[in-house]
């Protein structure tokens, strides 16, 4: 892993000016994912930054405190793990 760009960090890919989450590192690049979920992407160490304050705090703003809007749960799921016929985990096994 980078040292210098933790997992977790938001930072700025200077090639396009789009802020990213740090995922992970791969073959020399960093893996970034946009703030709100989506497509990774790599970019080379040399084009990250850290954001300025500014847009550290549009960050802040944009992005809901987890949790808030949906009772807890993660994004996208309505119930506890189960499918329709109560089977939690049995997904691609043969029967």
């Amino acid at each position: 892993m980078n040292d210098e760009f933790p997992l977790g960090s938001y930072v700025v890919d200077t090639r396009t000016g789009r802020l990213g989450q740090v995922m992970d590192t791969h073959a020399g690049y960093v893996q970034l994912r946009p703030p709100r979920g989506g497509i990774e992407w790599s970019c080379p160490p040399s084009a990250i930054r850290f954001p300025s304050d500014a847009e550290a705090e549009a960050q802040v703003r944009i992005r809901p405190q987890a949790g808030a809007a949906n009772g807890g749960r993660a994004p996208g799921r309505t119930g506890g793990g189960a499918d329709a016929g109560g089977n939690a985990g049995e997904r691609g096994r043969s029967r």
